[in-house]
């Protein structure tokens, strides 16, 4: 389907294109009248070879047509085959396997026959069992949408305005002139020009203009006030564009429909859009407060469930460090025994500054990071961090062991797979520039754990959906996000869902250590987290 024309191929040298007309005078035939024909192919037994299933179910929803055949997607098959997270049209697909775009029905089921070689037995498995399947989970939380609070959306704004006009008000009175903060020129003036901030040396490699990043103003935002309140109005800007200005128009009769893409990460992380939920900053106040947009329908609550630390029991079963494993196993506080380990103290005696430090070292290695990453996050010297990061790797040596093996089989097969089998092609380890090589290496220790995070996940929504249709309960998956699900469920099936979501998502795979899962209970998605 392109829009105007739905293409058909029985598989063999025939395709049959159909001609869809908007009036009397276009050649063709109306929509409605084909309805017949479509319902016949989608609601029958044979088997239907499809490129991006999704959208399709969709375009048949408007027609009011139910889907119910067998089918096969190959973008689905292209995006596991390929191993790059490259999520192209079906008409770039097609020329790069010089297929006749002109074609497409005809093309689509060559270009299944290509993908069905290619992919070896853990893809082919991972292509059934999980991303097939999980197409038909997205279809409907998509179709089924969450509710927002109008009210509360609006509060947001009154509040977030409120602030960047205190904020605007305060950042001139330090500049001494009005000027356009948006304008990184203008910025890049008054900050290095005017008030000689850092004397001035922050001009980008043209040499034309200062540069204004984060980055470089987090530098001086120790020493400069006006540094830390444009800082601020950035963030504050940021959330009421993005999540409160830019969600208005998204809002449907009380609800947002976001669009998740299965194909869009080389990880296989889902990611949305129109909202992206994605991207809702859950590490400040102002980022978890936004979760208050979201509520339960009329009468009913929202029921949220979270993976506890999977990424670091995954490296824990990954690795097999003994430490990680017996520390898991026995349910014990992973950042204290880290903190513990790390500053030379008992464990009784880690204090809260310890245990978040320490918190950032286990997160901070399982995405490779740098002496210089990890000093910047707890605001300690380089040296320092190194000295962190070095007495970690001496305590959980498996751990150092894992990843550097992890980098040594990447740079020799040019990929890494996850625990099913999920490839992510690593070109950049082949690179001369060290930067571009050193974010391969990081990719290569971090996407067996990020991405086996991801498929289990995928299994967990896959498994929870089928049990809610085979129980016939009303409740509803209507959110994902990293590794978290959100069901909206009427107040006296809460219960049953919590046990559901729990059950499912602890046991979607068996590891070396345990999976927990958190579960909450609220109107609004802040209070069910």
């Amino acid at each position: 389907d392109d829009g105007f024309r739905f293409f058909c191929s029985d598989g063999d040298d025939k395709e049959y294109v159909i001609p869809i007309k908007e009036n009397l005078l276009d050649v063709g035939f109306f929509i409605h009248s084909i309805k017949p024909f479509f319902e016949k192919i989608f609601t029958g037994k044979k088997k239907i070879v499809l490129y991006n299933s999704k959208e399709i179910r969709h375009r048949l929803s408007e027609l009011d047509i139910k889907f119910s055949a067998p089918f096969e997607d190959v973008s689905l098959m292209k995006y596991i085959a390929e191993g790059t997270g490259n999520s192209d049209n079906l008409d770039f697909c097609l020329n790069y396997y010089s297929l006749p775009v002109q074609n497409r029905a005809y093309g689509i089921y060559r270009l299944y026959k290509i993908f069905k070689e290619d992919l070896d037995d853990a893809e082919k498995k991972l292509y059934l069992d999980i991303e097939l399947p999980l197409s038909t989970v997205l279809y409907d939380m998509e179709q089924t949408g969450v509710w927002v609070d109008w009210n509360i959306l609006n509060e947001f704004s009154v509040k977030y305005n409120a602030e960047l006009k205190r904020l605007t008000e305060s950042i001139y009175r330090l500049a001494g002139e009005k000027f356009n903060i948006n304008s990184p020129v203008q910025l890049g003036k008054i900050l290095f020009e005017k008030l000689r901030i850092g004397e001035g040396t922050q001009k980008s490699k043209s040499r034309k203009n200062y540069t204004t990043t984060a980055e470089v103003l987090e530098k001086y935002a120790d020493d400069y006030e006006i540094v830390r309140l444009l800082l601020r109005y950035r963030q504050i800007q940021k959330l009421n564009s993005t999540y409160v200005e830019g969600f208005k128009p998204l809002v449907i009769q009380g609800k947002v429909h976001t669009t998740y893409n299965q194909m869009n990460t080389s990880t296989g992380r889902l990611s949305s859009a129109n909202p992206n939920l994605q991207n809702i900053p859950l590490r400040n106040e102002e980022g978890k407060e936004l979760r208050k947009i979201f509520i339960a329908g009329p009468g009913n609550v929202l029921v949220d469930a979270d993976y506890s630390q999977i990424e670091l029991r995954l490296l824990a079963h990954f690795s097999g460090c003994k430490e990680l494993i017996e520390a898991y196993r026995e349910h014990k506080d992973i950042h204290s025994i880290t903190a513990s380990q790390v500053f030379g103290v008992p464990v009784e005696q880690v204090s809260p500054q310890m245990r978040r430090s320490a918190k950032a070292v286990n997160f901070g290695i399982i995405y490779g990071i740098s002496s210089f990453g990890l000093g910047r996050d707890l605001g300690i010297s380089a040296k320092r961090a190194k000295e962190y990061i070095d007495k970690y790797f001496e305590t959980y040596s498996d751990v150092k062991k894992y990843m550097d093996e992890n980098v040594e089989r990447a740079k020799k097969e040019g990929y890494i797979t996850t625990l099913f089998g999920r490839r992510r092609i690593i070109n950049e380890l082949k690179s001369s520039n060290y930067n571009v090589r050193s974010f391969g290496e990081r990719a290569a220790m971090n996407m067996p754990l990020q991405g086996s995070s991801a498929d289990i996940i995928k299994i967990a929504m896959i498994n929870v959906f089928k049990k809610l249709t085979e129980q016939k309960l009303q409740a509803k998956l209507v959110l994902q996000v990293h590794d978290e699900l959100v069901i909206d469920c009427p107040e006296e099936e809460a219960a049953i869902v919590s046990e559901i979501l729990k059950t499912e998502m602890e046991n979607a795979v068996t590891l070396k250590v345990p999976l927990t899962v958190e579960v909450g209970i609220g109107k609004n998605w802040f209070v069910a987290k």
